[in-house]
C-alpha cells in the first residue's frame, strides 16, 4: 500500500511540476513561447526580463503553488518521506516538463516552496541570502546559487529531518547543475546584470 502511495506522489508530483507557470502565462497573456525571448529558460527571471516585474511575480507565484500542492499531497499521504518524495518529483516536472518538450526553468521557484515546506526558518534565510547576494552583484544568477547553497546548510543548521535533509540536497544540486552555463559566466565575468522589461501590453 505504502508503494502505492509513492508512486502517487511522485507522478502526481512530476505531473504538477510539468505545469510550467512561465509558458502558461506568456503563451495565454502575450501569444508568445518565453523561451524564444531574452535567456531563453522558462522560468521567473526570463518572464521578469521580457515580460516585466509583474509577469515574473506571477509566475514565482504559479510555481510556488504547484510545488505546494504537491507536498501537500506527499504530506498528507507519507509525512516527511513524501513531502520529499513530491518535491524531488515536482523539481524534475519543473525543469523537465512533460508538458512542453522536457525545456524548462532551472528549478529556483519550486526550491523556494521547497524551503518553505522544509522549515519555515530555512525559508526565511533562503530568501534572505538570495536578496543580499542578488543585491550586491546585480545578478539573479549568483543569488540562485547562493540560495540553492544556502538551503542545505540552513536545513543542516536548523536538524530538519532526514527525508527533508534528502530533499534539500536533492533541490542544491539541480539547481546547481540547472545553472552550469551561468556559473561558465559567472567565472568567466560576462554574466548580465538584471534588469526587467517594462510591462508589455497583451495581445
Amino acid at each position: 500500500m505504502s508503494l502505492v502511495k509513492y508512486l502517487i506522489v511522485i507522478v502526481l508530483g512530476y505531473l504538477l511540476g510539468s505545469l510550467s507557470s512561465s509558458l502558461l502565462l506568456s503563451r495565454l497573456g502575450w501569444g508568445k513561447d518565453v523561451r524564444k525571448h531574452g535567456s531563453g529558460n522558462a522560468g521567473a527571471t526570463n518572464m521578469a526580463r521580457v515580460f516585466g516585474l509583474g509577469a515574473g511575480f506571477a509566475t514565482l507565484a504559479g510555481d510556488m503553488l504547484k510545488a505546494a500542492a504537491a507536498m501537500w499531497l506527499g504530506n498528507y499521504l507519507l509525512g516527511d518521506a513524501g513531502i520529499a518524495a513530491a518535491g524531488c518529483a515536482c523539481v524534475l516536472g519543473h525543469c523537465f516538463p512533460v508538458f512542453h518538450d522536457f525545456r524548462g526553468g532551472k528549478g529556483i521557484s519550486v526550491g523556494a516552496m521547497i524551503g518553505l515546506a522544509i522549515d519555515w526558518r530555512v525559508f526565511v534565510g533562503i530568501v534572505v541570502v538570495f536578496l543580499i547576494v542578488a543585491f550586491l552583484t546585480k545578478k539573479v544568477s549568483a543569488g540562485s546559487l547562493a540560495a540553492a547553497v544556502s538551503i542545505t546548510i540552513f536545513s543542516l543548521l536548523f536538524h530538519v529531518s532526514v527525508p527533508k535533509l534528502i530533499l534539500a540536497i536533492f533541490a542544491m544540486c539541480v539547481a546547481i547543475l540547472r545553472h552550469r552555463s551561468n556559473i561558465k559566466r559567472l567565472a568567466e565575468g560576462t554574466e548580465a546584470d538584471f534588469k526587467a522589461a517594462e510591462p508589455e501590453k497583451k495581445q
